[in-house]
């Protein structure tokens, strides 16, 4: 079965989609592009803009509090807990709300970071200046005792499930986030800025639906304001072949190329994104689809951008989508036997899903593919390891 990782890999690397939940890894001027956003077809509104009920004797009989008004609050005077924090999209989330001036509380898993290589030490160094936590997200009695010992105003939530595997995408991207709203609100905090995809909208995987009924849970409570931002495709699910390419490689591509094209965003331009959310009004309770900057792209058009920066005949492999078909059939049927093969049936479909399906969002931002692709042919990954999920050793090195 170990060509499934290869495969699942290469649609990321070779498709458009980013992986949010997982280390594969789900956007011109912001507020321009985030008000067009709110006026997408078929986004939901939830409660009134700067809506503050705060409950009582459902949490605890708690005695109501009253949330800060962080439209007019100085950043010093509001706390920010970021879940999630050590995570590709989180990390630049929390320096982001530390340079911005917030009380942060970077709450993280004592080996964090991909495969748990990051110490407490490491966590620590990489947040100066924020008060960073340690815990399980899991837990909502730690959670409470430790991330939300204070009072905070505000929870980001980044968290993602790194596998996608069924339980698991339950466990992270519904049940732990929806502990850090629960804490939130009963905490008497203001406001919620959920990390979700673009992909739930035709939510046909574990993680996808994991993550459209948390969307639905947050948008059917009153006691705090939301943001939910579900991004296109991160630039490092689009990075794979770079060096693969420079090295004089044939550029991997499922089909004619032509499909599941995307305008990914950068994480620096998706952390701006979502920290603005904390202050501006047009953004509370609503569902803000977003995308990097300039068309959305297939694979194919990355590749000639590619070939054309290295000055590089063009060569491919083209892989048919028929061949997820096929193993993802044999794999059902096997796991009708052995269930322990569930989780990677499910892992080939995602594979598949992102190797077919289009990542399209409202642009914004200012960082764009060519300029990232450029960086990353001198630079490298670091910083951005695929993971768990890297395949041909491109993982940061």
């Amino acid at each position: 079965m170990r060509v499934l990782p290869l495969l699942a890999g290469l649609a990321c690397i070779a498709g458009a989609g980013a992986f949010a939940p997982v280390a594969l890894a789900p956007a011109l001027g912001a507020h321009r592009a985030l008000t067009s956003a709110s006026k997408v077809p078929g986004l939901r509104v939830g409660a009134q803009k700067g809506q503050r009920v705060q409950r009582a004797a459902s949490l605890g009989g708690l005695a109501p509090r009253m949330a800060v008004d962080l439209s007019t609050a100085k950043p010093e005077d509001v706390r920010v807990m970021v879940a999630g924090c050590t995570g590709y999209i989180g990390r630049f989330v929390t320096k982001e709300c530390i340079k911005r001036g917030y009380k942060v509380v970077a709450f993280s898993r004592e080996k964090a970071g991909v495969g748990g290589k990051k110490s407490m030490d490491d966590v620590r160094n990489d947040f100066e200046g924020a008060d960073v936590r340690f815990g399980d997200v899991t837990d909502p009695e730690q959670l409470k005792a430790v991330a939300f010992k204070d009072k905070v105003d505000v929870v980001i939530s980044c968290l993602a499930s790194r596998t996608g595997g069924l339980q698991d995408s339950w466990d992270i991207d519904y049940q732990a986030s929806k502990n850090c709203l629960d804490a939130l609100r009963e905490n008497g905090g203001a406001h919620y800025v959920l990390l979700s995809a673009i992909c739930v909208q035709k939510p046909l995987l574990e993680f996808q639906k994991a993550k459209l009924k948390l969307e639905g849970d947050i948008q059917a409570q009153s006691d705090v304001t939301y943001s939910i931002v579900r991004p296109t495709a991160f630039f490092k699910s689009l990075a794979g072949q770079v060096s693969i390419v420079k090295g004089g490689n044939p550029y991997v591509m499922f089909g004619d190329g032509e499909i599941c094209k995307a305008n990914a965003i950068s994480e620096s331009d998706l952390a701006e994104v979502l920290v603005d959310c904390i202050t501006e009004k047009d953004r509370w309770n609503k569902v803000l689809p977003v995308g990097g900057p300039g068309e959305a792209v297939t694979p194919l058009q990355q590749s000639k951008m590619l070939f054309e920066m290295f000055d590089k005949e063009p060569k491919y492999i083209r892989v048919p989508i028929g061949v997820f078909d096929a193993i993802i059939g044999a794999i059902d049927f096997f796991a009708n036997v052995f269930p322990n093969l569930k989780d990677t049936a499910e892992f080939a479909r995602i594979g598949r899903y992102y190797a077919t399906e289009d990542m399209v969002g409202p642009s914004y931002g200012k960082t764009t593919l060519r300029e990232f692709f450029a960086d990353v042919a001198e630079n490298g990954l670091q910083g951005q390891e695929l993971g768990d999920q890297a395949v041909f050793n491109i993982d940061g090195k």
